[in-house]
C-alpha cells in the first residue's frame, strides 16, 4: 500500500519579498497613536531601523520614555508629540496626517474604535468618498501566494454598496502593490444564487457591476464556497470554470464575523501570519494587534508604506 505523504510546509516567504521590496523606495513618515506598550512601540522602532517609516512618536512623552528605557528601544532619533491621553494621541496623530506632516497612521496600546472614531470624523477625520475598510493580507504557508480577507475588522454587515468599496479597496491595494491583477471570489455558504441566503444575491450583483464597470481592475466571481474559491479541486469537481474560482487572491467575505473568523482559522489552525491595514481612508492605516509577531507587525508597516508610495506617485502633477 502506498503511504501518503504530506507536503513539505511552505516558508513565510511572501512578507519577506514584501518588505524587500520597501528597500526601493524612501521611509513614510508614519504617525504612531499612543505606542504605549513594548509591542506598539518596538514595532515602530524596528520598522524605522528597516528604513519603512519615520516614526512620529504621539502620546504622553513620560510614558513613551518609561517603555523605551525598560525595553531598551532607542527612540532618540524620533519625534514625541506629547499629548496627555490616548484620546488626545489619536486626535493628535489625525491632525499631523490632514497637515501633511505624516502620510501613514499606525495604531498603538488604544482601542481600535478611538482611533477610528477620530478617522472618520466628519469635520477633522480623514474621510473620502470612499467606505472605509480592513484587509488582512494572510501569509498562509500551504498557499502559494499573499490571501487577501475583507472585511474582518471594520463593516459588521455591510450593504451592497459597502460591498462593491470593500471590493475596490482591496482592488486597488492589491495593483499597488504591484501584485497584478487580481481574481476576487465574493464567499458565501454555497456556490449558487439563493434567494433564501442574501450573500448570495449581493455575490451575484458585485460581479454584474464589475460587467457593467462599477467595479473596476480585478476579475470577479460569486458567489463563491470557500472551498471552491481556494481549492482547484474542489472548483473541478464542483464544475465551477472561470479565471476566479479555486486560484482566488482576493476573499471578500458575507460579514465581519465570517471574515474575523475565517482568518483566526487560518492564523491559529493553518500558521498564517495576518497583517493587517485600513484603506479609503486619506492614508493608510495600519491596524496591528497585540497578538501580531514581529514579522507580521513589519509586514503591515511595509504594505502600507508601499499602498502610500503608491498612491503618492498616482497623484496628478500640478504646476
Amino acid at each position: 500500500m502506498t503511504k501518503l505523504t504530506e507536503p513539505a510546509p511552505r516558508s513565510h516567504d511572501k512578507y519577506e519579498r514584501l518588505i524587500a521590496v520597501t528597500h526601493d523606495i524612501r521611509a513614510i513618515p508614519c504617525a504612531v497613536a499612543h505606542p504605549c506598550d513594548e509591542t506598539s512601540l518596538r514595532g515602530a522602532v524596528e520598522a524605522a531601523g528597516d528604513e519603512i517609516i519615520i516614526p512620529i512618536l504621539v502620546g504622553p512623552q513620560h510614558k513613551i520614555r518609561s517603555v523605551a528605557q525598560q525595553f531598551g528601544l532607542d527612540i532618540t532619533p524620533f519625534e514625541i508629540v506629547d499629548v496627555p491621553h490616548s484620546h488626545a494621541a489619536a486626535a493628535k496623530a489625525v491632525e499631523l496626517v490632514r497637515a501633511g506632516r505624516a502620510e501613514l497612521l499606525m495604531k498603538g496600546s488604544l482601542h481600535t474604535d478611538e482611533l477610528m472614531g477620530e478617522v472618520v470624523a466628519r469635520e477633522t477625520g480623514l474621510r473620502t468618498a470612499r467606505r472605509i475598510s480592513h484587509v488582512f493580507i494572510m501569509d498562509v504557508p500551504s498557499y502559494p501566494e499573499p490571501l487577501f480577507i475583507t472585511d474582518a475588522a471594520i463593516n459588521i454587515f455591510p450593504d451592497l454598496e459597502t460591498k462593491a468599496d470593500i471590493c475596490r479597496n482591496a482592488i486597488d491595494l492589491h495593483l499597488g502593490l504591484g501584485l497584478g491583477t487580481p481574481r476576487v471570489a465574493i464567499l458565501s455558504a454555497v456556490e449558487t444564487v439563493n434567494p433564501k441566503i442574501p450573500s448570495t444575491i449581493e455575490a451575484a450583483a458585485l460581479c454584474k457591476m464589475a460587467e457593467r464597470g462599477q467595479i473596476e481592475g480585478g476579475l470577479l466571481d460569486g458567489p463563491l464556497a470557500l472551498d471552491n474559491a481556494i481549492s482547484p479541486e474542489a472548483a473541478r469537481i464542483k464544475g465551477i470554470e472561470g479565471e476566479v474560482a479555486g486560484r482566488a487572491q482576493i476573499l471578500v467575505v458575507p460579514d465581519l464575523e465570517a471574515g474575523n473568523m475565517l482568518a483566526k482559522n487560518l492564523s491559529f489552525l493553518a500558521g498564517a501570519d495576518a497583517a493587517g491595514i485600513v484603506l479609503g481612508a486619506r492614508v493608510p492605516i495600519i491596524l496591528t494587534s497585540r497578538a501580531d509577531n514581529v514579522r507580521t507587525r513589519m509586514a503591515s508597516c511595509a504594505v502600507a508604506a508601499l499602498y502610500a508610495h503608491h498612491l503618492v506617485e498616482k497623484q496628478p502633477v500640478t504646476a
